[in-house]
């Protein structure tokens, strides 16, 4: 690590002189970048060292993480989720190959353990003795759980709409959990004021440069499992929910890195998707025009992120990678909570499966080709909205106790 550069103004910090963003340009537009001198990683983190590696966690990348203090990592097992070539979704979607990585196997059942992790880690070597976020959910739940598991107080926003197994996550975690009568960006605002008058460190990710390191490991963990697993294929396309445009941003990082240091020989399109009740980026993307904040209208409220507060980093990664965004209406996420479940046998939230119905209308409208390789992340897991998930797969069929029942239930079926 180098140190940290202004995305908006192109200063350069060393890290020891700013915790969270640009002095110069605020927290709305001086974004930070994490920087590394390539060439020396190089001799340290390429495909023999790697392949040498007996570490299967997020872990497996610290040459390419921002850690200066190993003994604050915590025990929990982060990262090496299950990458599946789910045959049966991809006939299903119309494309020739389609790679599922299960985010929903990580410690607390969502991908931002990866942010959480790492977020844990350098509030212990700032020698905080507090930490907060606001969230619509999961960087919620995950930054509870490994706060537990560091013994160190966190603070969390929520809005009072997240779902109820998110906030008890939070609650058995023995996180101090507001309720925010409002929406995710004002609990985000009020957490923000928070952290700056009580001195709580901030782990929020869009102001926070070191969260979308842990974030784009996943991209990492990514081009490592395809090499290792299924002979190097390199997919054309990654699709990826998008909230806030931390994580999308984080999945182009670490994309590009692989690609710089010699493990992925040409770069993917990255398909971002969106909810049509909630679509920012997609707007200003089609437009050409600066953000615009929007309503949050979805029952995806992992992505219900009307302000999206790394907007910078989130439309750079579709950009700069020749992709597109696209957004889905609820109807067709619901549906999709059940397709993902049966054709690939992964459980997914609203937020994760929104992927699944953005590849079925990408390929309808020829953003995707059916000759294509996809990976789509899917980043929380179903349990963690059991009321959608209920509302997609219908209810089961009551009877009373004997067999005549459940042959007149069956209709002549068997």
């Amino acid at each position: 690590m180098t140190g940290l550069r202004c995305i908006h103004c192109d200063r350069q910090y060393a890290v020891t002189e700013v915790d969270y963003y640009c002095p110069a340009c605020g927290y709305e537009d001086g974004i930070l970048d994490v920087e590394y001198d390539y060439a020396a990683l190089a001799t340290v983190f390429n495909p023999a060292a790697l392949s040498g590696s007996r570490t299967f966690s997020m872990w497996r990348y610290l040459p390419l993480l921002p850690i200066e203090d190993t003994t604050k990592i915590q025990h929990l097992q982060v990262g090496w989720t299950p990458l599946y070539d789910a045959a049966r979704l991809a006939d299903e979607l119309g494309v020739a190959r389609l790679f599922v990585k299960d985010e929903g196997r990580n410690p607390t059942a969502s991908f931002k353990d990866r942010a959480s992790s790492l977020g844990v880690i350098k509030a212990l070597e700032k020698g905080a003795n507090s930490i907060t976020c606001a969230s619509t959910g999961n960087a919620a739940s995950s930054l509870a759980g490994f706060s537990a598991a560091a013994g160190l107080p966190a603070t969390i926003f929520v809005p009072e709409r997240a779902p109820q197994a998110k906030v008890a996550q939070l609650l058995v975690f023995g996180a101090r959990v507001f309720a925010v009568k409002g929406t995710y960006d004002q609990a985000w605002e009020l957490c923000m004021e928070a952290a700056a008058e009580f001195g709580w460190y901030n782990r929020n990710c869009a102001i926070n440069p070191y969260l979308i390191e842990g974030k784009k490991t996943v991209s990492l963990e990514l081009v490592d499992q395809l090499r290792g697993q299924y002979g190097g294929v390199c997919p054309d396309w990654v699709v990826v929910s998008v909230g806030d445009g931390c994580t999308v941003g984080g999945v182009w990082k670490g994309l590009v890195e692989m690609h710089k240091l010699g493990f992925l020989p040409r770069l993917p399109k990255i398909l971002g998707v969106q909810a049509e009740g909630c679509q920012p980026f997609l707007t200003a993307w089609k437009t050409g025009a600066p953000l615009e904040p929007t309503e949050d209208n979805t029952i995806a409220d992992s992505i219900a992120v009307g302000h999206p507060r790394n907007f910078q980093k989130g439309m750079k990664a579709i950009v700069e990678s020749g992709g597109a965004f696209i957004s889905v209406p609820d109807a067709e996420i619901l549906v999709s909570i059940t397709t993902l479940a049966r054709k690939a046998a992964v459980f997914g939230e609203p937020a994760g499966v929104a992927g699944v119905a953005g590849i079925r209308k990408a390929v309808a409208q020829g953003i995707l080709g059916g000759n294509e390789t996809v990976a789509l992340l899917v980043t929380g897991n179903g349990l963690k909205d059991i009321q959608s998930a209920v509302k997609a797969a219908g209810s089961p069929n009551f009877v009373e106790p004997t067999l005549a029942a459940v042959k007149a239930a069956l209709g002549g079926l068997r």
